[in-house]
């Protein structure tokens, strides 16, 4: 609220490599010519702005409604012949109600059920402050709805060429002989508000933008900064006289904290300060230190044949977690998985084709991280590395298949069980035995389908392929095997034999 502190957002950060797309302003959808829409009632302030277009003819449309919609309507429930009084309370019902839901305008067409727009609903927008628009009768709502989705993709283009330039402007001030407080003021100059640096004890080590600051607004972005220099959270949002603020905590372990107060929040301005974090991170991080010529002397030692036993002890004590992620929308770059990297606590970071992998301590539990997809392996010592790189792959699979965030390899129940009960040697060469009729692709999809139980659909999902291929796939596996598998006994026989496979 205006002048006041709201609850910090301290989620995860999310570092998505495209800004969301960004709403439609009314006045916008108003100046299409081509539409030829007029507001007759509600409020005529510049601020009312559209996220999707939605029709309905429901006499009550709230159960409908997600919230900032353009609601469109030809008023086929809306009362015709009922008295003045009947309309009068009928549209205020109606309109009440898409309040309520948080639309954000109503589209009414004069045809073909009625001729005009009635009175009552024009009473009852103006009453509820809901803009309303008449829609002349040679304008579909097709029309309507497809305008506003072009202006969406013009809007969404713009902002990522915002995104894009800003980019290619920090990479290039963070070449600068002074890279830090250049970084700094083109972040500042990006979102049109200040930027700042924060060291390990929390003192302002850089920063650069405008100096005047509503009273408040320096004690609370520091708040913030405090908040993620324990490295308990990793983002934190606040909204303080009238300005946004926001901090990230960079990858780097050290304490250091970016912290960005701007008088408006845009959409991409957060992919923009994301940028800005990873760059910083690079440049106060550890590659600096002792910690990042360990880590290239790890890397030379493994090129020339050193066992990972042996090198494991430059990139730190303790053991390891594998972690596959894919993103959500479109594929990863290079500062995205960066980005990854940092929200993970680790700079030990692979982009790989279609997915990202992150070998993290696993004292630093990964969680969930918005807009992306995570598969993480079992912990293990560097001994044993190959094997949770296979782990994870197989647990991003299952996540993907179903529509989860983040699956654990082995969780819940990941106890050795009934198999524990038997030798490994035998165990494993029974399992070899049993599945030596199968191909590699015929084995992953067996292990897919019946971690699925059995979904083709999550199954073609999970593998990327079509349904009626992996219904070929194990067809073929129940042939070559020669069992029936809507047995469960037989199920249960070869998923115990993929889990030593």
């Amino acid at each position: 609220m205006e002048g006041t502190h709201t609850v910090p957002d301290t989620s995860s950060p999310s570092a998505p490599a495209v800004p969301p797309t960004p709403p439609v302003p009314l006045s916008a959808l108003l100046a299409r010519e081509d539409l030829a829409l007029r507001q007759i009632a509600g409020p005529s302030d510049s601020g009312t702005v559209i996220h999707w277009a939605h029709t309905s003819e429901m006499a009550d449309p709230y159960p409908y409604l997600l919230g900032g919609e353009l609601l469109l309507t030809a008023g086929v429930q809306a009362p015709r012949a009922a008295t003045a009084e009947d309309a009068g309370g009928y549209f205020d019902d109606y309109v009440a109600r898409i309040v309520a839901a948080g639309g954000a305008a109503l589209g009414f067409g004069v045809a073909p059920v009625h001729d005009t727009v009635p009175a009552a609903l024009v009473a009852a927008c103006d009453t509820r402050g809901l803009p309303l628009l008449e829609v002349p009768p040679q304008t579909t709502f097709s029309g309507v709805a497809r305008a506003v989705w072009q202006l969406m993709a013009q809007a969404r283009l713009a902002e990522l060429r915002r995104v894009t330039e800003a980019q290619q402007s920090l990479a290039a001030a963070a070449s600068r002989p002074d890279p830090v407080p250049s970084v700094l003021r083109q972040l500042a100059q990006r979102v049109g508000g200040r930027a700042v640096l924060y060291g390990p004890e929390g003192t302002p080590v850089a920063e650069a933008g405008r100096e005047e600051h509503p009273p408040g607004v320096r004690d609370a972005l520091e708040a913030l900064a405090r908040l993620v220099t324990s490295r308990t959270r990793s983002s934190a949002t606040d909204t303080v006289a009238g300005r946004h603020l926001a901090t990230y905590a960079l990858g780097t372990g050290q304490g250091f904290v970016l912290a960005v107060a701007s008088p408006h929040r845009e959409p991409g301005d957060h992919t923009i300060a994301s940028v800005a974090a990873v760059l910083l991170t690079l440049l106060t991080g550890e590659h600096q230190s002792g910690a990042g010529a360990a880590r290239s002397s790890a890397l030379v030692r493994l090129l020339l044949g050193a066992p990972p036993e042996e090198v494991a002890p430059l990139l730190g004590d303790g053991r390891w977690v594998v972690v596959h992620a894919r993103p959500g929308a479109q594929a990863a770059d290079a500062v995205a998985a960066s980005a990854l990297g940092a929200a993970l606590g680790s700079a030990l970071v692979d982009l790989a084709d279609g997915f990202v992998r992150v070998l993290v301590p696993a004292d630093r539990e990964p969680g969930p991280q918005p807009g992306w997809t995570l598969g993480v392996s079992a912990a293990v010592a560097p001994s044993d590395w190959p094997a949770p790189d296979t782990q994870a792959a197989r647990a991003l699979a299952r996540a993907h298949a179903t529509r989860t965030e983040l699956v654990r390899h082995g969780a819940p129940g990941s106890g050795p069980g009934l198999a524990g009960l038997l030798p490994p040697g035998e165990a494993d060469a029974h399992a070899r035995a049993l599945l030596a009729p199968l191909t590699p692709a015929l084995t992953e999809t067996l292990r897919t389908w019946l971690s699925l139980h059995g979904s083709w659909d999550r199954t073609a999902v999970a593998l990327s392929v079509h349904r009626n291929t992996v219904r070929q796939r194990i067809t073929r596996c129940a042939t070559l095997l020669g069992t029936d598998l809507d047995d469960p006994d037989a199920r249960m026989e070869l998923w115990f034999a993929l889990r030593r496979f």
